[in-house]
């Protein structure tokens, strides 16, 4: 009896399914439509293998693909070289793979919750940004400093999940107070808000206490004003 060794990778590719979902998004979005030579299915395994192996140029992504073409064949893939992986990454559309991610989430919701256990009874969220740098000479539009650039994620991170809930997207110089507050007023009432001292604003935790959301963070009281307000907020029972 012959044996087969499938890579991990492979094992995972294999593990996540969805195969069939996914050709049924390619039909309905008709990415394949005069495609030569790269089907969307290899363009998603291009992109994951890229996040899975930390790729940092499309050479890196296709040269780590060509290194393995015996494994690529496990899960009906081909390697792809890097002009033709930009142009698909730049004329295919990207809501295919944003539905996509909802299918997947669908079918493993199941799984990934209960990260917290059942000490918590309320959904437990928690806000954060991150910098994306970019280059300013093909994106001017987000010049965030003299000779940088970049755009910044405002993300509310569901820690019973580790899945982000919601992004947005911000110029980079955009303040996390300024930004969070496009997400800190969708959180449903009841649910509980753990946010670091970049996110103190009063009035912020004044609606957040009018929704019946409970916030824990550390107190910013270095001003006599800031001290009687927190003061008040800690006496409403707040925190």
């Amino acid at each position: 009896m012959q044996r087969t060794t499938i890579s991990m990778f492979a094992q995972l590719v294999q593990l996540m399914g969805g195969k069939i979902e996914f050709q049924n998004l390619v039909t309905h979005y008709q990415s394949d439509k005069e495609a030569k030579g790269l089907t969307t299915w290899s363009q998603f395994i291009a992109m994951l293998f890229c996040q899975l192996t930390g790729a940092d140029s499309l050479r890196e992504i296709s040269d780590g693909l060509y290194s393995s073409l015996g494994k690529l064949s496990h899960i009906g893939a081909t390697a792809v070289c890097r002009s033709t992986l930009s142009y698909a990454n730049s004329k295919r559309p990207y809501k295919l793979y944003e539905d996509f991610y909802f299918v997947l989430l669908k079918k493993f919701r199941h799984e990934i919750q209960g990260r917290l256990g059942n000490r918590f009874t309320k959904p437990v969220f928690s806000p954060d940004s991150t910098t994306i740098s970019l280059c300013l000479r093909l994106f001017e539009w987000a010049q965030h400093r003299r000779r940088k650039g970049g755009i910044k994620l405002h993300t509310l991170l569901n820690n019973d999940t580790s899945l982000p809930e919601l992004i947005v997207e911000t110029p980079a110089k955009t303040s996390d107070i300024k930004g969070a507050k496009g997400i800190l007023e969708d959180i449903p009432a009841g649910s509980i808000v753990v946010m670091d001292r970049g996110y103190n604003d009063y009035s912020l935790f004044q609606r957040l206490t009018n929704k019946g959301v409970v916030f824990v963070t550390r107190f910013c009281v270095c001003h006599p004003l800031k001290r009687q307000r927190a003061a008040y907020v800690a006496s409403s029972g707040s925190y």
